[in-house]
């Protein structure tokens, strides 16, 4: 198969008030979170079947979805990067296109666009960018999104995580929602190299794109929504998400 999605969902609620509750099983207007993705995901043909990455009670994400999906258990959670490690055994595809199993209103049109993007590129890494007009009230979750910086050419050239921006590169608009599509050879060739010397010690998948970078690969981007990329972490998030669905 061509394209195969992998989809993270191994972590607690414990953000959402409800820390014996997977986060993606949190109900949102009496459905949980991650099957407004996967009814999304549903919807593109000639995909691989998914992956799931579960970790915490995954026995009970794996009753609620049943067998229409292939899991992969990340016992500890590392990071993200880790997460997609923890597929590796399992991804048959040529391309895998990464999502969160806590961002419920990505629309199957839009991911259609990322997939026919990277194809056509023959890209190794292909992402999406939101810009928002704002970093108050609706928008205030993107304030701590990685800011995206652009060369003279229009390309991306850096990724600024908010911790390290200046105050001028926090001005930016233009951020990272963490969605990537990659060449599986490429991935797997480089997400080794990838360190751990952050605050958190945690595995970022993040760091492929500087890997990207290193190499003058150029990385494709696709704008979207920012509604689109919201993802639910605290009781706020989901309060102002019911008014959404």
């Amino acid at each position: 198969m061509r394209n195969q999605i992998v989809i993270l969902a191994a972590g607690k609620g414990t953000r959402m008030g409800n820390g014996e509750v997977p986060k993606v099983l949190v109900m949102l207007k009496n459905k949980p979170l991650i099957l407004y993705l996967l009814d999304e995901v549903s919807k593109i043909n000639q995909l691989a079947k998914p992956i799931i990455v579960v970790g915490y009670k995954h026995e009970k994400v794996e009753a609620v979805l049943g067998d229409g999906y292939i899991y992969a258990l990340q016992a500890e959670q590392k990071g993200t990067a880790h997460a997609v490690l923890a597929a590796k055994g399992k991804v048959r595809a040529e391309n895998i296109l990464v999502l969160y199993g806590d961002v419920p209103f990505l629309k199957a049109e839009s991911l259609k666009r990322l997939i026919r993007l990277h194809y056509n590129n023959k890209s190794k890494l292909t992402m999406f960018t939101t810009t928002v007009p704002n970093f108050q009230g609706e928008y205030a979750p993107f304030v701590h999104f990685g800011r995206i910086i652009r060369g003279s050419a229009g390309s991306i050239i850096k990724i600024t995580e908010y911790k390290d921006a200046t105050e001028e590169e926090r001005k930016i608009k233009e951020v990272n929602p963490g969605i990537y599509m990659f060449n599986t050879k490429w991935l797997w060739e480089n997400i080794g190299d990838i360190r751990n010397n952050n605050a958190q010690g945690e595995y970022y998948l993040t760091d492929m794109i500087e890997a990207a970078i290193k190499q003058d690969l150029r990385i494709e981007s696709l704008p979207i929504d920012p509604k689109e990329v919201l993802g639910i972490n605290t009781i706020e998030q989901l309060r102002q998400a019911e008014n959404l669905v």
